[in-house]
């Protein structure tokens, strides 16, 4: 079983930044697609970025420019710099990863960081 953490969320306040974290327990090489999502209460959860499977990355529209994925293989961590931080920001952050084994599809979810923008 596959268990992802995320850390890093906290009180900001607008034009602030924070970097989130996503430590796997196991190698993220081995994921198929690994990324970013945000959830408010009231709506669903939405990406925000994340590798995919051909290797590139992605980005929803609203962070294109403020917000950067990368990930250490080596640590088996996954990261989300995110700047210039607007109150619309706030959200709970979620990363997620998905693999095969024996052609069968499995994904996992973080059990969530919070992320508060405000003065």
């Amino acid at each position: 079983q596959v268990q992802l953490v995320e850390s890093g969320g906290g009180l900001v306040q607008p034009g602030g930044s924070l970097r989130l974290s996503c430590a796997a327990s196991r190698s993220i090489d081995s994921f198929n697609s690994m990324g970013w999502y945000r959830q408010v209460p009231g709506k669903q959860r939405d990406m925000v970025a994340r590798f995919t499977s051909g290797g590139t990355t992605d980005y929803a529209d609203s962070v294109k420019g403020r917000f950067t994925i990368s990930r250490d293989n080596a640590k088996n961590t996954m990261y989300l710099q995110m700047n210039s931080l607007e109150p619309e920001d706030t959200a709970v952050y979620y990363c997620a990863a998905d693999w095969y084994h024996d052609n069968q599809g499995f994904g996992a979810w973080g059990q969530g960081t919070q992320v508060t923008v405000s003065s």
